[in-house]
């Protein structure tokens, strides 16, 4: 049989590395089985709760095209953390005739979809929960919660222990000034059509 591997990981967390470990563990499955490995195909520093990932696309596209008979990755939850997602998956596979086997769950069944599923959502509704809190905590701390805002320049300062702090700011005058304008405008009747 033909086994297409699939791994990914998804923060800065993680690293390539995480791709050459599961790569490894699936070729031992496939080794195992006797399989033969037909490609492999990863998501490096993509979220699982998306199905907008390149090599994920490619794996559903190549099972259409009947390049493999086998989908091998580390467990259920590196295909997809999203309900929705993995069940319409398996779905896409179950009516390819391409069975789906984990290193950390075996072949997979209805019983996997909906019990793992459930709980990689659960997972991510948490994560959502704890990242709000994080960066809600940074912003009282008076700290940027993410990104670059106009009107701000990033600071880099290293804290006594010698580490790069985040999430300072400081006002770049010139940009403000652009800042201070458009508000007075807006605060004058323009329109936001009519200052932009």
């Amino acid at each position: 049989m033909r086994a297409a591997i699939y791994a990914r990981y998804s923060t800065d967390l993680q690293s390539d590395a995480s791709i050459e470990d599961q790569h490894r563990l699936c070729l031992r499955l496939i080794n195992g089985n006797k399989w033969k490995e037909a490609e492999t195909y990863t998501d490096r520093g993509l979220s699982g709760a998306s199905h907008l990932r390149p090599g994920y696309q490619r794996l559903l596209e190549d099972a259409r095209c009947n390049l493999f008979d086998v989908v091998v990755a580390e467990g259920l939850d590196r295909i997809s953390r999203d309900q929705e997602h993995i069940a319409a998956f398996f779905k896409q596979m179950r009516f390819q005739g391409i069975p789906i086997v984990t290193v950390a769950e075996g072949e997979i069944s209805e019983l996997h979809i909906g019990l793992k599923g459930t709980m990689s959502s659960l997972f991510l509704k948490d994560l959502a929960q704890k990242t709000h809190r994080g960066l809600e905590g940074r912003v009282r701390k008076g700290k940027s919660a993410g990104g670059i805002t106009y009107g701000y320049d990033v600071v880099r300062n290293f804290n006594p222990g010698g580490q790069m702090s985040t999430g300072e700011r400081a006002i770049n005058e010139e940009q403000a000034a652009i800042v201070r304008r458009v508000f007075e405008d807006y605060a004058n009747g323009s329109s936001p059509r009519a200052i932009a």
